[in-house]
């Protein structure tokens, strides 16, 4: 199974009732592989943002149902005010909030390191370093979480989530539970009174919970004889950590941790049998900051044994082991190849829609105008000179209305995705429109979460399962927004296009242009099939307009342009053409 596969298989043992969350790699496909067991059984949704997701799953648990909320780590910033005071608050059916983190930025804009979010909200962590431990752990977690009446955080990393492995299954049973709503004003109402009280039950619970991870099967210490050297590990490093011990030749004391908050006496305990201890974690310094508590020789990050950065794996771990111990270190053994392979930079595919709206956009706002953009397939519109600046979530039309109020003369214009501008972008149109912004708001709507893997938004009238739902208008959004100017375009047609864009480039205030045409892919799935274009040779100049277009269906062969079979039929490249060499195959 697919570790985000094991991890949906641990819940639907668990007897999931409520499960929410919104796409970010590499967290997506663990509500995907719920949703076909969902109807009839539990609730499942994509939600807005993580936000309203985490919101949902807390509904759902003060009326006694177990619910999950599923997002990638830098979901839980947008999740963060609800978790916050949450761990206050508690819960009666478990909660499990699904973080998955990202060492070395696979798929995201930084490295976080979730388990610091569970410290600050007092909560539990879970660290799986397989997908078996992984399933394991959500049952442990739920029982935990109700014994605790505490909300819980699942860890998974890119490696554990998007790694395979033989995971044991139990039968999925149902579960007795009770579902009703208790009022209970001073619990669920957080006013700073009722919050005082609510903080020091938390506190009292800290000790208990420590006590009771420290016996879990998650934390492991095992002391040997004549050990001089301890390690401690976590997450997947951990695995890699007992790899390298296989063969290491010398006796090292260990301890794994796979539960937060650590109970010190684990520490303590190898701290005293040993000479020195090396910490080995991914990300931040989270455990070896405790471990410096109690130890005074510690090697890890702060004394650069370990590094600072990146996704670790099986050899550095086990030099980093290696040298520690001071045993030889092993040489990376690469494949080493009689030819160059090719660069394969990440590209908008042959027809998306997003290419054609950049390259409408800047044939009127040329290149001294400031481009904001967002997170997105899109955000590769970096290789056409569109985007200009990319920080988070919905922050593209923010950006631009700072740009704007700063005094630059430079025309600016922003880009930000359909299921994006729904997620958190609509707060920044308000308050652009609000406080007279000048920009031009781009919104690219290709009908999907394109990024991610696909998934439905409500502006496609579709809901996880595949059930038509209410489709959320984008015009009547970006009106209720108090826009005065908006037009929609199809970014295929050119001509029309780059007049919308020209009319926004000499119109002030707060312009939207909503360009819409399904993403390819989503196109092939809805059985558009669209005819494909070829370069008629003789006709053909070879001034490569069509190639500075960008699209990877365009090459060059013989000093002519040539388009190969990933064509989509889009037929931009086609009104390009200012010598009528390209055509509809067969026309």
């Amino acid at each position: 199974m697919l570790g985000n596969e094991a991890i949906a298989r641990g819940l639907l043992e668990s007897g999931i009732d409520v499960a929410a969350g919104y796409p970010g790699t590499p967290s997506s496909e663990i509500l995907a592989s719920l949703a076909p067991h969902a109807r009839g059984r539990f609730h499942i949704e994509w939600s807005v943002n993580e936000k309203v997701a985490l919101e949902v799953a807390i509904g759902a648990s003060w009326a006694g149902a177990r619910s999950v909320c599923t997002m990638k780590h830098v979901g839980l910033n947008v999740a963060a005010d609800p978790f916050m005071t949450l761990s206050h608050a508690g819960v009666n059916g478990g909660l499990i909030l699904i973080s998955a983190d990202d060492p070395s930025c696979h798929s995201s804009q930084n490295e976080q390191d979730s388990r610091v979010y569970a410290k600050f909200a007092k909560v539990p962590c879970f660290d799986p370093q397989s997908p078996q431990e992984a399933k394991d752990m959500v049952a442990y977690a739920y029982a935990f979480s109700e014994k605790h009446q505490i909300p819980v955080l699942l860890r998974p990393t890119t490696r554990i989530a998007h790694a395979k492995s033989d995971v044991e299954v139990h039968e999925v049973l149902p579960r007795a539970k009770k579902i009703e709503f208790k009022k209970d004003v001073e619990r669920y109402v957080v006013l700073p009174k009722h919050t005082r009280v609510l903080l020091k039950k938390l506190n009292a619970k800290q000790e208990a919970m420590r006590g009771e991870l420290a016996s879990s099967p998650w934390n492991r210490l095992d002391l040997r004889d004549n050990a001089s050297l301890g390690i401690v590990a976590s997450g997947v490093a951990s695995a890699y950590v007992e790899e390298a011990l296989e063969t290491l030749g010398v006796p090292v004391s260990y301890l794994k941790i796979g539960a937060y908050p650590i109970d010190p006496s684990l520490i303590k305990r190898l701290a005293d049998s040993v000479e020195r201890i090396l910490v080995v974690e991914e990300l931040t310094p989270f455990v070896e900051e405790q471990v410096r508590m109690y130890a005074d020789d510690v090697m890890g990050k702060m004394t650069g044994d370990v590094p600072h950065e990146g996704e670790f794996d099986p050899l550095l771990v086990a030099n980093m082991i290696r040298r520690a111990a001071g045993r030889p270190l092993l040489e990376n053994r690469e494949v080493r190849l009689d030819f160059e392979l090719p660069a394969r930079p990440p590209v908008m595919c042959a027809g998306c829609p997003h290419r054609a709206t950049f390259y409408a956009m800047k044939s009127v706002f040329k290149d001294e105008s400031i481009f904001a953009s967002d997170i997105g397939c899109y955000t590769l519109g970096t290789q056409l000179g569109a985007v200009d600046t990319c920080l988070c979530m919905g922050a593209s039309i923010t950006i631009a209305s700072g740009l704007s109020f700063s005094g630059l003369k430079n025309k600016i214009a922003c880009t930000i995705g359909d299921s994006t501008f729904l997620h958190t972008g609509i707060p920044g149109l308000i308050n652009a429109v609000y406080n007279k912004a000048d920009i031009t708001v781009v919104i690219l709507d290709n009908r999907t979460t394109g990024m991610t893997g696909h998934q439905p938004h409500p502006a496609t009238g579709e809901t996880i399962l595949g059930e038509p739902s209410t489709e959320i208008s984008l015009e009547a959004v970006v009106k209720a927004c108090g826009v005065q100017s908006m037009q929609a375009i199809d970014p295929y047609d050119l001509e029309s296009s780059k007049a919308a864009f020209r009319k926004a480039y000499n119109s002030e205030g707060v312009k939207v242009i909503i360009s819409r045409q399904p993403c390819v892919i989503t196109s092939k799935r809805m059985g558009i099939r669209r005819q494909q274009y070829e370069v008629i040779e003789d006709l053909c100049e070879g001034c490569k307009r069509c190639i500075k277009y960008g699209c990877p269906a365009m090459e060059v062969r013989d000093g002519k342009a040539f388009i190969n079979d990933s064509c989509a039929g889009c037929g931009v490249c086609m009104k390009l053409c200012q010598f009528g060499a390209i055509k509809a195959r067969g026309a």
